[in-house]
């Protein structure tokens, strides 16, 4: 990868890193529903109209949307909202590629290969330790919630490699299109109608997670996924919990703990091994065919 482009990669990952601490910020002045419901209000809204259909069947936009999108976000901010520390959300949510791996060996008959247990053996154990820790007298349902959002990831995965959508960005405006709607109306049903009241800081942060976390954000995901392999790109998502712990420590005090520490390096270093090959000299070399698809299934893990 050249330089300016690893430098763009980088920037990226302290873009979703921060959010973490964006969306803490944001949920101080909204409540969990409606918050998900504005942000992607305004991630599809206009972009819908802009950039055409979404270049697969419908049926499998909105089985993304409902999984990606409501389903994720929905469990993600009421566990932040519950409790849950911006730092270590982005740390727990990375326990989706475990999920994913799972969910692929019973929904699209992938092999499930000693070198992914391993990882993922190593990756569950750093969420062990994390739930030990938040055991005695942390928010233990705000981090169960967390996992459920990184479930629902994991389901968005599965999703995304069964509809295979030929440009990301574009999947990623209608996964917000299909979701916005439904995700207002139960904001209604659950929270009410909102009592809203201007703020700069709210404001903010809903403009950053729609405008530049989502759109912006997989705008420069597929910039770099149409120059580069996705086994290249797909690794550097693997730095959004270190610039996530660090955006927390930084802007909200967040303590980066020895047990916190020793749970990063258990889950990015499970992941990391968990979705690498092994050397050539131990498996037969593959088809180019097959290598561009295992790559580009590999990508949608980490987005």
């Amino acid at each position: 990868m050249r330089t300016r482009h690893l430098l763009l990669a980088v920037g990226l990952a302290a873009m979703w890193g921060f959010n973490f601490v964006v969306m803490e910020a944001g949920l101080r002045h909204f409540p969990p529903l409606l918050y998900v419901a504005l942000r992607f209000l305004l991630a599809a809204f206009p972009a819908v109209l802009l950039v055409g259909g979404p270049g697969v069947p419908w049926r499998k936009v909105l089985v993304a949307g409902a999984t990606l999108g409501i389903g994720q976000y929905t469990l993600l901010l009421m566990g932040m909202r519950a409790g849950m520390p911006a730092g270590l959300t982005s740390l727990v949510v990375q326990i989706q590629a475990v999920f994913t791996a799972v969910l692929a060996v019973f929904l699209l008959k992938e092999r499930l290969t000693r070198r992914r247990i391993t990882g993922m053996a190593v990756a569950f154990a750093g969420l062990v330790l994390i739930a030990a820790d938040l055991g005695t007298g942390g928010p233990i349902g705000a981090f169960l919630l967390v996992v459920g959002a990184a479930f629902f990831w994991s389901a968005g995965n599965i999703a995304i490699r069964s509809a295979a959508p030929p440009d990301s960005f574009r999947f990623m405006v209608w996964i917000c299109g299909v979701a916005a709607i439904p995700m207002t109306a139960l904001a209604l049903l659950v929270e009410g109608v909102p009592r809203l009241e201007f703020s700069v800081e709210g404001s903010l942060s809903v403009l950053y997670v729609s405008l530049i976390a989502t759109l912006g954000g997989f705008a420069i995901w597929g910039f770099l996924l149409k120059r580069y392999d996705a086994s290249v790109v797909a690794p550097s998502s693997l730095l959004i919990p270190p610039f996530g712990m660090a955006s927390a420590a930084l802007f909200t005090g967040e303590p980066l703990t020895p047990a916190k520490l020793t749970a990063a390096a258990l889950i990015i270093s499970g992941v990391l091994y968990a979705g690498t090959r092994s050397s050539p000299s131990s498996a037969p070399a593959p088809s180019v065919r097959s290598e561009t698809g295992e790559n580009e299934m590999r990508a949608t893990e980490m987005i």
